[in-house]
């Protein structure tokens, strides 16, 4: 059988089009309704399709479209009322679920200074990716860290936590990130308010990064048990520099130029059981090939400037913009710069493709790698 003929057998013979209504069909499909039941092949292509088919859409969000209006939320609303000050990231083909991208949520959180927010604890494991700002900090199980902008913190699922703007900070943005609809989509999703709305430092200041954040150095004597990373804030100046160093003796990924992934010092896994994320550098000029990836991408440039294609739309990208990469979508990325890098984050779901069995890569074939650009965003 040639491709085309078993084209032509999978979507005539195994297709719901080879199935023609009658009055008898019809007939019958109503009474299977009205038992609560259906017959199969009026959906098995919607339910089961050939490949992923995601409802998500490529996007962006331009930080200099959206900054004035997260800004704006400090004078209307406080977080005592509000809970968390947050501008949600609303992906147009998951409004239903509010999410990103795929099972993945994101938003803006702003906070002024002296403001902190009231602890409390949940389901869907979080991070956050400090935009803007000085004096931001968080309080994870008691463990307080300070942060600066491309700081990258963990507030892991079922930890108690809290942040906030030291009194003598500067108004703070930062992109949160959690696996909501994922935990919603489970019905397994559970918040708590701490009792006593705040929990106590109970560790020194930024012991996280003092104790694990050695290169290459694992302390002594130190037990850790729970599933996440005892290191719960990775600072962006040794993330650049391990990137610098890696892309002065690497070629790099054709499809993701120097790509580091953010690990578990104590395991070397992801960073969450659900959440994964890295770090990427392009070189001045640098242009990837195209591949595509079962698993959901929410990227946000952390420096420099350039563009990503992804399934034929070109979108370009600057400084604190985010954009998103459905789930099996060929996409490319280029750095737009002559002179300068350009570093992408990412947080994803790889850690539950992986771990279930899903995760799938494949490169693009044709027109040696590259896509051709259908629109521009």
């Amino acid at each position: 059988m040639t491709d085309t003929s078993f084209d032509q057998y999978r979507e005539d013979i195994l297709g719901r089009a080879n199935v023609a209504d009658t009055p008898e069909l019809i007939a019958y499909y109503k009474r299977l309704k009205e038992l609560g039941t259906g017959a199969l092949w009026t959906v098995a292509n919607k339910i089961e399709p050939w490949e992923p088919v995601s409802t998500s859409v490529p996007w962006i969000w331009r930080y200099k479209d959206l900054r004035n209006d997260v800004m704006k939320a400090l004078e209307l609303v406080t977080p005592e009322k509000a809970g968390r000050r947050v501008v949600f990231l609303e992906n147009p083909g998951r409004a239903d679920v509010v999410a990103a991208c795929g099972w993945l949520y994101s938003g803006l959180q702003v906070m002024g200074p002296g403001e902190v927010a009231s602890s409390h604890r949940h389901s869907a494991s979080a991070l956050r990716f400090i935009m803007e700002g000085q004096g931001a900090f968080t309080n994870v199980d008691g463990h307080k860290m300070t942060l600066g902008a491309n700081d990258f913190v963990l507030t892991p699922n079922g930890a108690w936590h809290e942040h906030g703007v030291a009194e003598d900070g500067t108004p703070c943005i930062w992109q949160d990130g959690l696996d909501i609809p994922l935990m919603n989509a489970l019905d397994a999703n559970f918040y708590e308010v701490h009792p006593d709305l705040a929990q106590a430092v109970s560790f020194p200041i930024d012991d996280s990064t003092a104790t694990w954040a050695g290169t290459g150095l694992r302390p002594a004597g130190h037990v850790w048990t729970k599933a996440y990373s005892p290191l719960l804030k990775y600072e962006w100046a040794p993330t650049y520099e391990a990137l610098s160093k890696f892309a002065r003796v690497t070629d790099g990924s054709p499809y993701d130029g120097v790509l580091m992934e953010y690990v578990n010092p104590h395991t070397g896994g992801p960073v969450m059981q659900t959440i994964g994320a890295s770090m990427q550098l392009l070189r001045p000029g640098e242009k990837t090939k195209a591949h595509r990836q079962t698993g959901s991408f929410v990227y946000q440039c952390a420096k420099g400037k350039g563009y990503s294609i992804i399934n034929g739309q070109r979108f370009d990208w600057q400084e604190r913009d985010i954009f998103v990469v459905p789930s099996w979508m060929y996409h490319e990325h280029a750095n737009a710069s002559d002179n300068e890098d350009a570093c992408l984050f990412t947080f994803n779901d790889l850690p539950v493709m992986r771990a279930l069995g899903l995760y799938r890569e494949e490169a693009l074939a044709e027109n040696n790698g590259h896509q051709p650009v259908l629109t521009w965003s």
